[in-house]
């Protein structure tokens, strides 16, 4: 799967930003797709995700609340709509995606193989949050 990835930039706390994310493939039946990001020095974080198949969307704990995954369907390509940044959202941006729900679903809410390698992996956007 190929993932294109616009958006980001810096920001003050209390801001927000649109992150979006096109995918193309030719050989999945369905694309999920997913947002997970990267603090300087820390460890790949899943935030949230959404089923291509039935519309299921899933928020990691952190997010919650405050960031709104979407989709375009008809276009295969998702948003990520972040409200209330703060600096700890500080970090690059990775779109992901995959042909299968489960390990994209267990990586958002914290449990599943960090090590899984997905059918997509974006190349990344910076987010800075400033206090």
């Amino acid at each position: 799967v190929q993932l294109v990835e616009s958006g980001g930039g810096s920001v003050q706390a209390g801001g927000s930003l649109r992150l979006s994310c096109a995918a193309s493939s030719s050989t999945l039946i369905y694309v999920h797709l997913g947002w997970f990001r990267q603090a300087p020095g820390g460890k790949r974080e899943g935030i949230a995700c959404i089923n291509d198949e039935d519309g299921r969307i899933a928020y990691a704990e952190s997010v919650q609340g405050r960031f709104t995954i979407s989709r375009d369907n008809g276009e295969r390509r998702v948003y990520l709509q972040m409200d209330h940044l703060r600096p700890e959202d500080t970090g690059v941006y990775y779109c992901a995606a995959d042909g299968a729900w489960g390990p994209l679903a267990d990586l958002v809410q914290g449990v599943g193989n960090t090590n899984y390698r997905f059918d997509g992996w974006g190349q990344g956007t910076q987010v800075t949050v400033s206090s």
